[in-house]
């Protein structure tokens, strides 16, 4: 199961029957906890729960119940929670290894949906009912919490927005659940731009042919992967060295971007077939929409091209 998204809104609504959360700068999973055992799946169903040890006490807190939970993995830098905090423990399959970043960057599922309990799928309840549900399982733990959420949509936003979180996520508290679907019942509100492409390219440093300098990305459309530009500001270190690991089995004959990428971008770049999908912080898009000030944020191995 895939679960389900919220379109990007214009506005934050008003009334009764929207209720408001705090937007979490995570990784979106699916918790299954059957028979006290918990199987933790990425937004594209991968199986990642070897990678967050933290959540095998789950089963035990919820006496053995059979539950499916919707939530954020969110790993905190400054108090705040950041992407980057949990970008290296993603791929990260080395138990020892593993262990050692548990311990350093622990994660905490911050759960907003149930989608079953006991055995009886209840997707097909309103989202105010499914809250009850939620409640009632008393998810207070320093690794699984179930967040508060607000029913003043503006103001949470400019509170979120002065304390640095990612943004508000805003949903009709009639709303069923659709897995896999984007939905106008939903409707998200980011503080900042931004989002997921995917690489299509890559370009090695200056004076250096074993060195990653920058990606070219683009956005997928129904022609094809449109060009978007190339980032290279945040990409050094080890956060380079695994991004060029995951490109470097993709090699290419030929550009994959559906238009036709600048020569300045396009000289010395190495083509790969576009599968890795990173995140890029921006400033927004130029005229020619191409990102202005783009920086790289993370590989999302969670994520395949199919959906960004």
């Amino acid at each position: 199961m895939r679960p389900m998204l919220a379109t990007r809104g214009t506005s934050v609504p008003t009334g009764p029957e929207w209720t408001h959360e705090v937007k979490w700068d995570g990784m979106r999973v699916l918790v299954d906890v059957h028979e006290g055992a918990v199987t933790v799946r990425s937004r594209n169903e991968n199986d990642v729960t070897a990678g967050f040890p933290e959540l095998s006490g789950l089963g035990s807190f919820l006496g053995g119940r059979d539950v499916l939970l919707d939530g954020e993995l969110v790993a905190f830098a400054g108090g705040v929670p950041t992407f980057g905090a949990l970008a290296e423990r993603i791929h990260v399959r080395d138990p020892r290894r593993v262990a050692q970043l548990a311990r350093a960057t622990p994660v905490t599922l911050l759960v907003f949906d149930v989608l079953r309990l006991d055995g009886r799928d209840v997707c097909e309840l309103p989202l105010s009912e499914r809250r009850v549900l939620l409640a009632s399982l008393s998810l207070g733990d320093v690794h699984w919490q179930t967040p508060p959420a607000y029913d003043d949509g503006p103001m949470l936003l400019e509170a979120t927005r002065q304390q640095g979180l990612e943004g508000v996520v805003s949903k009709k508290l009639a709303s069923r659940y659709v897995p896999g679907r984007r939905t106008t019942d939903w409707l998200k509100f980011p503080h900042r731009d931004s989002a997921s492409y995917v690489v299509g390219g890559w370009r090695p440093e200056t004076e250096s042919t074993t060195r990653l300098g920058a990606v070219l990305v683009g956005e997928p459309g129904p022609d094809g992967l449109r060009y978007r530009g190339r980032v290279g500001s945040g990409i050094a270190g080890k956060a380079g060295q695994r991004l060029l690991e995951l490109l470097t089995p993709l090699l290419a004959d030929a550009s994959p971007f559906a238009d036709e990428v600048p020569a300045v971008d396009a000289k010395g770049t190495v083509w790969v077939r576009p599968e890795v999908v990173v995140d890029v912080a921006s400033l927004g898009f130029t005229p020619g929409g191409r990102l202005r000030q783009p920086s790289f944020a993370g590989v999302r191995t969670d994520l395949g091209a199919g959906d960004v």
